[in-house]
């Protein structure tokens, strides 16, 4: 036998400190995490049998089973499951592979307070190390199925375990925890104690499929070796009638699911008959996980059939833009030995995809009709997800553009959604107005909001990466079509305004000959601008042109995108144009002034200067000029 010892990796490290001296009051979770596991690991041995008849795994009785030593002050988690390889255990155990780990950790500390501190953590999933919360030591003996030997795991959790080869492991794995000293005033209960371990089974994990089960003391009044007790029903909440069914027992079974320690924000069931039959038990979480933005992040919900466990994250059942749904779908009809390709192309599988998007947007259209500060917490947690599937689901995407909501000038006790815009639309607005930025502020003190604001009109804030995208994706809401305010002509005058524009069109039109010639380089058209009323100049784009800020977002994902020109409008009522104007026409070199104006103009909408040494510089002479 082959016997190590390794340093657990840095982060996992800082976990396991957090829980050795534990951030948590309610500490009987640990058990609800261990169950949890060996659930995990039935489920799998179970479906790893089915699907491979020579693997040799022992399937007659697979259950979780609790073993108390109140002399020893030992309390040990079995299961007859799948179980571990060396590999999978110095993996899963000795390091945390996740992403965000290290996001995880740098909020952990910044948070100053229990109840944060809990939350953050609550999202990364402890699971297994959660043990070292109420044990100074830990064991764990595993053997996977189908192999012949095992492995022997151990540590004290400061800084480093050893593991070692053993001969004699059953199939499946064994947690051992060497409990600390019961501390009524710490809610560390005396979990060598049946009756506790009873009531914490009953209050988290009544609902595990497989049997839990414990054997009672065996007293001098007993004349034979008392039998093993299950200590949980195994009813599977969905299959039970809703009136059944507490709240209290929704939100241990999402925490089950999810691997979260909070409740979730909101509980959807549904189910069908007739076809093809299906139960579904879904739920939205009230804060998003470290990785929901993370490519190799885990999305989809638990897969069963007629009760059977047959995946953990079935992609196929939810779009990836619902990535943050979590929960349980049991199909009736399905092979048990269906596979995750054949899932992608399954006829009831797609009937079922579309029942179950619809019932998650018809929830999230509810919480924003019913109950507004759930809507709030919701949008704030996973908005920026949602509008992803305004590029991906066209067949909902009027439904996801209802649901959606976004900041707005006229809008300040929070986000507007877009039939509340329309509602407010002025009499003769033809379209939902809207511009995209890296942020609200930036957006409200751009030169292109300055027509707007002064005739009065709403205009939406889109600051998401997303936002970038499906808006020239979408042609509009509700028959109501979008218009960036900042590309195009943008049409707020009145027949006054008009015919005085015509004049000065023809008043500045060799102006903006000569500034077109003069910045050829870096502009497609110099025009005169409607939309101006405060600045001399302002930098928009034809209307299907790249924004500056999704070229922005290309260049971070090492992308270059091609080069776009852009049209410079300038405002005929500024006195640097009517000035510069002037000059030309007098015939003094204003070329320098020409490429200071447009320098401006590119760093109002934070553009970045190809040459800033030169601007600066110009710059610096112009003002050296006027002292």
């Amino acid at each position: 036998m082959s016997t190590e010892t390794i340093e657990f990796q840095a982060e996992a490290r800082q976990l396991l400190r957090l829980m050795i001296h534990s951030i948590y009051s309610n500490k009987d979770v640990f058990l609800r995490e261990l169950i949890s596991n060996a659930s995990d690991a039935l489920d799998k041995v179970r479906l790893a049998a089915y699907q491979d008849k020579e693997l040799g795994a022992e399937t007659d009785d697979l259950h979780v089973e609790l073993v108390a030593d109140p002399g020893a002050r030992t309390l040990t988690v079995r299961d007859n499951g799948i179980g571990m390889t060396r590999d999978e255990v110095v993996e899963l155990i000795g390091t945390i592979a996740k992403s965000g780990t290290a996001e995880l950790l740098a909020k952990l500390q910044d948070a100053g307070d229990g109840d944060q501190a809990r939350d953050l953590i609550g999202q990364f999933g402890v699971g297994f190390y959660s043990s070292f919360m109420v044990a100074d030591r830990v064991e764990l003996t595993t053997r996977k199925a189908g192999t012949g030997g095992g492995v022997r795991w151990e540590s004290d959790g400061e800084g480093s375990y050893t593991i070692a080869d053993v001969d004699d492991a059953p199939q499946g794995t064994a947690v051992t925890l060497h409990l600390k000293a019961s501390d009524a005033e710490d809610q560390m209960h005396d979990y060598a104690d049946p009756g506790v371990l009873r009531r914490i089974v009953k209050t988290y994990s009544d609902f595990i499929t497989w049997p839990v089960r414990m054997t009672p003391e065996q007293t001098p009044d007993t004349e034979s070796e008392p039998e093993p007790e299950t200590l949980n029903s195994m009813k599977a909440l969905w299959a039970r009638p809703q009136k059944d069914v507490s709240d209290e027992e929704y939100a241990e079974f999402y925490r089950h699911v999810s691997h979260d320690w909070q409740e979730p924000l909101e509980t959807m069931r549904l189910a069908a008959e007739g076809t093809f039959e299906y139960q579904a038990l879904l739920f939205l979480p009230q804060v998003a996980p470290m990785d929901l933005y993370m490519r190799d992040a885990r999305r989809g919900v638990q897969l069963y059939v007629r009760r059977v466990f047959i995946m953990d994250d079935c992609e196929a059942l939810v779009p990836e833009y619902l990535r943050f749904v979590k929960g349980v779908v049991d199909a009736a009809d399905l092979s048990l030995n269906v596979s995750r390709e054949i899932l992608q192309q399954d006829r009831q599988i797609s009937a079922i995809r579309r029942r179950l998007v619809k019932k998650v947007l018809s929830t999230i259209g509810t919480l924003r009709d019913e109950q507004p500060e759930k809507y709030a917490t919701f949008w704030e947690q996973f908005g920026r997800a949602l509008k992803e599937g305004l590029l991906s689901d066209a067949d909902n995407t009027e439904t996801i553009l209802g649901v959606s909501s976004f900041a707005s000038t006229h809008a300040t006790d929070g986000p507007t959604t877009l039939a509340a815009y329309t509602e407010r639309m002025q009499e003769g607005q033809d379209a939902i107005y809207y511009m995209t930025g890296d942020s609200a502020s930036s957006i409200q003190s751009s030169p292109h909001m300055e027509a707007f604001r002064d005739k009065g009109y709403e205009v939406l804030l889109l600051t998401d990466p997303v936002d970038e995208v499906w808006v020239d994706g979408v042609e509009g809401f509700d028959g109501t079509p979008f218009r960036s305010i900042a590309k195009g002509q943008v049409d707020l005058q009145s027949d006054e305004d008009k015919e005085k524009a015509e004049e000065q069109r023809t008043e500045f039109a060799g102006l903006c000959e000569w500034m077109t010639g003069v910045l050829e380089e870096e502009v497609k058209e110099v025009r005169l601008s409607s939309r101006l009323t405060t600045s001399p100049a302002v930098l928009v784009g034809d209307e299907f042109d790249m924004t500056p800020t999704l070229e922005k977002m290309y260049r971070a994902m090492g992308q270059e995108p091609p080069k776009v020109k852009r049209i410079l409008e300038l405002n005929p009522s500024h006195p640097l144009v009517t000035g510069l104007r002037d000059a030309q026409a007098a015939g003094t070199d204003a070329s320098e002034t020409a490429e200071l104006l447009h320098g401006m103009a590119l760093l109002a909408e934070g553009g970045e200067l190809a040459d800033p040494s030169r601007f600066v510089g110009l710059l610096a002479g112009r003002l050296e000029r006027t002292l």
